[in-house]
């Protein structure tokens, strides 16, 4: 990035804490470029690093990325090993590179899905990132928010407690994502107008933002874009405007 930051992005009065990002349009990037799917898949990694540090210098804490849903699995075996490689090998390349830079490494979803030597991958970077306060990165791999509910009601009932305690709170607090701020705005890159079964729960007082743009090419000045769209809405939470959440 240049470093005349400032007069490129001059500073915005609201900064989402949070955001999440559904990174949609690889393949068809990809067919544009007269090349496979894969090649896209490749691209659509190796920009998550461009716009982290990008999120980061915008001053956003969190940032989440829905990179395999649980219904992913169900796509051809060559494109699900082309991504669960793509998984390895960003966990080997960019890991370390993370770490310096202040970002702490989440992963939300399943586990027990992913091959053996993944699985010990994300936990090492889990590890070795889980005290840096930069940016938090969560990684949605494996992950649908209807089984994320499942899980939180099960977690909930294997507690103890009881049916007339249970609050939204308690739902938050079991969610794979308990402890952090839900996300404040949702971006959906290659023009679609759904969720995807991403964040269900957390999402729920979200803006939404889509752009045509498709992920490999969506960068700084695009989240800029996406910003300065978060800063012409007044969040209302079921209130009238002018109102405040109490």
């Amino acid at each position: 990035m240049n470093d005349n930051w400032d007069d490129r992005f001059p500073p915005l009065e609201k900064i989402p804490v949070h955001i999440g990002i559904i990174m949609d349009g690889n393949g068809r990037w990809a067919r544009r470029q007269g090349q496979p799917r894969t090649f896209g898949h490749r691209a659509g990694v190796e920009n998550i690093r461009r716009v982290l540090t990008a999120a980061a210098r915008f001053g956003i804490r969190y940032m989440t990325v829905y990179a395999f849903s649980t219904e992913n699995w169900g796509r051809p075996q060559s494109e699900v090993q082309t991504l669960l490689n793509l998984l390895g090998q960003a966990l080997k390349k960019e890991v370390h590179e993370l770490h310096k830079n202040g970002a702490k490494l989440c992963h939300l979803g399943k586990l027990d899905r992913l091959p053996p030597i993944l699985q010990e991958g994300v936990l090492e970077a889990i590890e070795l990132t889980k005290n840096n306060d930069r940016i938090t990165l969560n990684v949605a791999f494996d992950y649908g928010g209807k089984q994320e509910i499942v899980d939180a009601v099960k977690a909930i009932i294997k507690s103890g407690i009881p049916a007339d305690a249970i609050t939204p709170e308690t739902i938050s607090q079991h969610l794979y994502t308990a402890g952090q701020p839900d996300p404040d705005m949702i971006i959906r890159t290659a023009g679609e107008m759904r969720l995807s079964n991403f964040l269900l729960w957390q999402a729920s007082y979200a803006e939404f933002y889509s752009t045509p743009t498709y992920w490999p090419d969506f960068d700084e000045v695009e989240l800029y874009k996406a910003l300065l769209a978060f800063n012409q809405r007044e969040r209302r939470y079921g209130l009238l405007p002018g109102e405040q959440p109490s």
